[in-house]
């Protein structure tokens, strides 16, 4: 019995649908980071103009009045901790009868 068949092929379809689909992503890719530099550029560029709008002293005081105010509240609240643990040092002392 005699079969005639096509060539075989290298390689399967799923393996040329992947190949495919790696190519098309490459494209992509490319064409992505190159959108992605004309974005950075564009920004760059309007940058210095926004930051020139930016109130910076503003900022710097409010920023300013944040960590003082945090510091203060640090500052009591580790006091406030250390004189709690003085006394509880000082109740176990007095009935270790140290």
């Amino acid at each position: 019995m005699l079969l005639l068949r096509a060539r075989p092929r290298k390689r399967s379809r799923a393996a040329l649908i992947a190949e495919a689909a790696r190519k098309r992503a490459a494209q992509l890719r490319r064409l992505g980071a190159k959108r992605m530099r004309h974005a950075a550029s564009g920004a760059a560029s309007r940058s210095e103009a926004i930051l020139d709008q930016l109130p910076v002293e503003e900022v710097r005081d409010t920023i300013g009045e944040y960590v003082d105010t945090a510091r203060r509240a640090i500052d009591e609240a580790v006091t406030e901790e250390m004189r709690a643990l003085r006394k509880a040092i000082r109740r176990q002392r007095k009935r270790l009868g140290v």
